[in-house]
């Protein structure tokens, strides 16, 4: 059982080709809290051989998104660690040297043969419905003869030589014994013409010289595991354990997400890229709550966890390796619960740089005052400029007929409005009761219903027809706020009215 692992060496092993997305977020966190739950080590690896899709700025994005969740690695490029350097593009020498370790071994040999070729070969190959495979026509050449030709600066990959024979059998954790025909595989190229070793070589490499003992890593792997467990095995090294990971499908659980439809969830204020989560107002917590269970379940009631009650809960076992539809709906649900979940102190800091980018200018002081009157009705943090902001904008904007109550006339409306503005200018405005006792008892001798009475003050009060409970708005407000955005609204109905 998981629960008994002695420490693990687990790895994030991101290619920065883009920007960081929900998937890798849960990748790196499964790695993570596998981890902390067993006093071992997570590590940061980037994957950067691939230099025509390098994007310089998505591993800055990453290492943000990563630390944003709340992901700490302990060894990686950025903090250093024994088994560096861990990056890749770093580590191009020493790939080179293992694979010819492996042609040594008449493991893999050198290729000679031109793009041309192999795209007229595919091109025969799928004419002829046939599996398109490297038909291996350089395994044939001995090794003298392609030492001479890669002495003598003929252009060349090395590929790996896999077995024609027999089969493999591969063992993921969550899916068991994986048996392959060693006949369906190719003769997979291990390192390119210019010298960068593929993902298949690097990869088998680093996680051996890094002491990795387990591999978390998304099911789209599945198709060239044996060809990893036939590197390893070539080497004669130990295996870690594969834990191949459920993929995310899109909402509607057909497929996978798209650049198109990405740009579409923005929109909606949603997004899979964990860089825009934060900027829509979610908070980290929900997200790595969120995606935890997005292919893991601690049981079939419990929803709601902490990073620390994950850590201590997780467990292997529990993975689920079918995919996994992205819901926003219960983000949202999330998000949700993680604010309740904040001090009135931690939230009034979180919300505060919304308003500042909304351009207001929140007082702390204000804030501690209005967060617990908003914490129950806020999804996103970015909610409460909408909730909030008129605690500190100066002016009102909203239409004048908005001031006209329900079911009754505008001469109606100016008339309790000025009533309330008279009874609220000879109060304290110091205890909600008094406030609102005193406002009930004037609807009921005009012979009004509270929420018509309420409702007017409402817009005059807080410009809205949606706030936080009005009577600790107005509290929060303070008396001479109120008065003045009463005298305002009064101003606003009389044209209505014909004054």
């Amino acid at each position: 059982m998981t629960e008994k692992l002695p420490p693990v060496r687990v790895r994030f092993a991101p290619s920065p080709t883009g920007r960081t997305h929900l998937g890798s977020g849960r990748t790196a966190l499964y790695n993570y809290l596998l981890a902390r739950q067993t006093g071992g080590q997570f590590l940061l690896r980037i994957e950067d051989t691939d230099q025509k899709r390098y994007v310089p700025e998505a591993e800055q994005e990453l290492m943000e998104s990563l630390r944003w969740l709340g992901l700490e690695w302990d060894e990686g490029p950025d903090v250093g660690g024994p088994y560096g350097p861990y990056r890749q593009s770093e580590r191009k020498e020493i790939y080179l040297e293992y694979a010819k370790q492996l042609i040594e071994k008449d493991k893999a040999y050198y290729c000679f043969c031109s793009p041309e070729r192999l795209a007229r070969l595919r091109e025969q190959q799928m004419q002829a419905k046939q599996a398109t495979m490297y038909d291996g026509l350089c395994r044939q050449l001995t090794p003298e003869d392609a030492l001479r030709r890669v002495k003598q600066g003929e252009p060349h990959v090395i590929r790996f030589k896999t077995p024609r024979e027999g089969s493999i059998t591969v063992r993921d954790y969550l899916r068991g014994d994986i048996t392959v025909e060693n006949r369906t595989i190719d003769d997979y190229i291990l390192v390119k013409s210019d010298g960068w070793a593929l993902y298949h070589l690097a990869a088998m490499v680093d996680d051996h010289l890094m002491r990795i003992t387990h591999v978390l890593r998304s099911s789209e792997w599945l198709s060239t595991f044996p060809l990893h467990g036939h590197i390893i095995r070539a080497f004669g090294w130990q295996e870690p354990v594969f834990v191949h990971l459920s993929v995310f499908l899109k909402p509607s659980g057909k497929g996978k997400m798209s650049k198109r439809e990405s740009a579409q969830l923005l929109q909606d204020g949603y997004s899979i890229f964990i860089k825009d989560l934060e900027q829509l107002g979610y908070l980290p917590e929900a997200v790595v709550n969120w995606i935890a269970l997005m292919g893991w379940s601690y049981d079939d009631k419990t929803e709601f966890f902490t990073m620390q009650d994950l850590i201590e809960k997780f467990s292997l076992d529990h993975l689920n390796p079918s995919p996994a539809a992205i819901n926003f709906t219960k983000f949202d649900h999330f998000n949700g619960l993680h604010i309740r979940h904040l001090s009135v102190e931690e939230l009034a800091k979180r919300v505060k740089p919304f308003f500042l980018r909304a351009g207001l200018q929140p007082e702390d002081t204000k804030l501690l005052q209005i967060a617990p009157i908003i914490r129950e009705r806020l999804v996103t943090l970015d909610d409460a400029v909408e909730m909030a902001g008129f605690f500190f904008r100066d002016q009102m904007d909203y239409e004048a007929d908005l001031l006209v109550g329900k079911n009754m006339n505008p001469s109606e409306s100016l008339q309790v409005l000025q009533e309330s503005y008279d009874l609220l200018k000879n109060l304290a405005f110091e205890e909600k009761e008094t406030l609102e006792t005193a406002l009930r008892n004037l609807a009921e001798q005009k012979g009004l219903k509270a929420g018509q009475l309420f409702g007017i003050l409402r817009i005059a009060v807080t410009g809205q027809s949606v706030s936080p409970p009005l009577i600790e708005s107005m509290l929060i407000l303070g008396k001479e706020k109120v008065l003045e955005r009463i005298q305002d609204a009064l101003k606003r109905l009389q044209p209505i009215v014909g004054l």
